[in-house]
C-alpha cells in the first residue's frame, strides 16, 4: 500500500551504528511489514479504505514504538481486506492480494497483504491483525507462522479495530523462532489498552527459551478431528491434516483424540461480535486522530459508499448497533462465550492435554472472488485461548496447508515448545517457485 520513504535512511543510520560496534535493539535493521491498519506517524493508516486514504495519525501504535525501538526498520504498510472486515484480502484502495503459490487464489485475509510480502521475501517479518482468523490464514495460505498471542499480553492501541473482544495483533513470521523474537519485543503493558495489565505477570525472561527441538518429547495434544472436515471440498486438507498427526507421534508427542463435537461455523453464528462492536471501535479511533481524521464518524464512512462492495452486508448491520450495551443478544453472545471458553478448559483438564491441534481451515484457501469457509480460526478468537499457526505441507496441488496448536491463555511458552518441535521435525517451509529469494 505505501512504502517508506525514510527506510533506506534509516537502515544507513543503523549501519553507522553497526560499525561502531552500537545495537539498536534485538531486531537491528530488520526489514517489517506492518499491515495498513496500524498506526504509523511517517505513513498514512488506511485500513485499505478509498475514504481512508490520506489519513494521518498523531503517533506511531504502541507495538510499532516497540519494534522501531528494538532497531526494526518499518519498510511498508500491507493491502488487507477493507477494514479487517473479511477473509480475501480485497479492499477499495488496494484492490485483490493474490497468493504466490497459486495467483488464482486468496493469500488469506484479512493480513494478506502481509501474508504475500513474507512468502515473497520482500521482508522477513511482519503484522497481522485478528478478529476471526486473519493473522493466522495468512499464515496457512502463504507457508508461514502466525501467532495469535492471548489477550492482554500485547497492546492493540493504535489499530483499526474490529471487535476489541476478539481482537489481537500477532506476528506473521518465516519461523517460530523469528515469532518467538517479535513476541519478545511487543509483549508488555500499555495504560492505553488496559488489558495489557494482567498480562504483565506471564511475561517470561525470553520466548527464545522456549525453542526446545524435542519439545514435542511426551507432550500430550488433543486432536480435534471434528473440526477437520466440512465434507469432500475438505479432502486435500485433510489427507495433510493426517500426514501432520503421524509425524507429530513419531517426534514423540501422545496423541489423545478428543471425544467432543465442536462445528466452529455454528460457534461463530452464536457468539462472534464484530458486527455488535464495530461501530463504537470505529467511532473511538476516529477520535483517537483528532484533527487528522478524514471522517468524524462510521455512520459517514458508510455514507461516502466508496468501500469494498464485499463489506456491504456488515457495514450494514453494524450501522444498527450504535452501543453493543443496548443489545440483550450482544450479553447473550458474550454468555455463551464464557460457557465455551469453560468447555474447552474441562477438556483439557480432563484429558490432561497440553495443547489442542487441528488443520487451521477445513478447506484450501479460497479462489479470487469465492468466500473463504471453514475457518477453523476461531477456536481462538473467540475463546481467548493461545493459537499457532506452522506450515504443514501442501496439497497435491502446491497449495499450502497451515496446521494449528491451541493452548490455554498465557501459555505461548508451551505453545513455542511443540510448535518449535514439530517445525524443526517437518520443514515444511518452501518459498513459493515463482518467488524465490530476492538476491542469489
Amino acid at each position: 500500500m505505501t512504502v517508506n520513504s525514510n527506510a533506506l535512511d534509516r537502515a544507513d543510520e543503523l549501519d553507522e551504528e553497526l560499525k561502531d560496534g552500537k545495537l539498536a535493539g534485538p531486531l537491528h535493521g530488520i526489514p517489517t511489514i506492518l499491515k495498513d491498519n496500524q498506526n504509523t506517524k511517517d505513513m498514512p493508516t488506511t485500513g485499505g479504505a478509498v475514504t481512508l486514504e490520506e489519513s494521518m495519525a498523531p503517533e506511531d501504535a504502541f507495538v510499532v514504538k516497540q519494534m522501531r525501538d528494538a532497531g526494526a526498520i518499518i519498510l511498508a504498510k500491507a493491502n488487507l481486506h477493507e477494514l479487517a472486515g473479511g477473509g480475501t484480502s480485497v479492499s477499495s484502495l488496494g484492490g485483490q492480494a493474490r497468493n504466490p503459490y497459486d495467483l488464482d487464489r486468496t493469500p488469506g485475509g484479512s493480513s494478506g497483504g502481509t501474508g504475500a510480502a513474507l512468502a515473497t521475501n520482500m521482508a522477513p517479518i511482519g503484522f497481522g491483525t485478528d478478529t476471526v482468523s486473519s493473522v493466522r490464514s495468512p499464515a496457512s495460505a502463504c507457508n508461514l507462522v502466525g501467532l495469535r498471542p492471548s489477550i492482554g499480553l500485547v497492546s492493540r492501541e493504535g489499530t483499526i479495530l474490529v471487535a476489541l473482544t476478539q481482537d489481537m495483533v500477532g506476528p506473521i513470521t518465516q519461523s517460530v523462532t523469528d515469532a518467538a523474537r517479535m513476541l519478545d519485543v511487543i509483549a508488555g503493558y500499555d495504560p492505553e489498552d488496559p488489558s495489557t495489565a494482567k498480562g504483565v505477570e506471564h511475561i517470561p525472561d525470553s520466548y527464545m527459551d522456549y525453542l526446545n527441538p524435542n519439545g514435542l518429547d511426551g507432550a500430550r495434544i488433543g486432536i480435534l478431528r471434528t473440526v477437520f472436515s466440512s465434507g469432500p471440498e475438505s479432502e486435500p486438507v485433510v489427507k495433510v491434516a493426517e500426514e501432520a498427526v503421524a509425524d507429530l507421534k513419531a517426534l514423540g508427542a501422545k496423541m489423545i483424540e478428543v471425544d467432543a463435537e465442536i462445528d466452529v461455523d455454528e460457534l461463530i453464528d452464536s457468539f462472534h461480535v464484530g458486527s455488535f462492536e464495530q461501530q463504537e471501535q470505529f467511532n473511538e479511533y476516529l477520535d483517537s486522530l483528532g484533527s487528522g481524521a478524514p471522517i468524524e464518524t462510521f455512520e459517514d464512512f458508510v455514507e461516502a459508499g466508496e468501500y469494498h462492495e464485499s463489506l456491504e452486508s456488515g457495514l450494514q448491520a453494524a450501522l444498527e448497533i450504535e452501543s453493543p450495551t443496548d443489545k440483550p443478544e450482544y450479553f447473550e453472545r458474550l454468555y455463551r462465550r464464557a460457557q465455551f471458553v469453560e468447555r474447552l478448559y474441562d477438556i483439557m483438564a480432563a484429558d490432561e492435554l497440553d495443547v489442542f491441534f487441528f488443520p487451521h481451515q477445513k478447506q484450501l484457501v479460497a479462489e479470487i472472488g469465492d468466500d473463504q469457509l471453514g475457518r477453523n480460526g476461531f477456536l481462538s478468537s473467540g475463546t481467548g485461548f493461545s493459537s499457532i499457526t506452522v506450515p504443514g505441507g501442501f496439497s497435491e496441488g502446491g497449495v499450502p496447508v497451515g496446521m494449528e496448536f491451541l493452548c490455554r491463555p498465557f501459555d505461548e511458552p508451551t505453545l513455542f515448545e511443540v510448535a518449535y518441535a514439530y517445525e524443526q521435525g517437518t520443514q515444511h517451509r518452501q518459498p513459493p517457485e515463482e518467488f524465490g529469494p530476492l538476491m542469489e
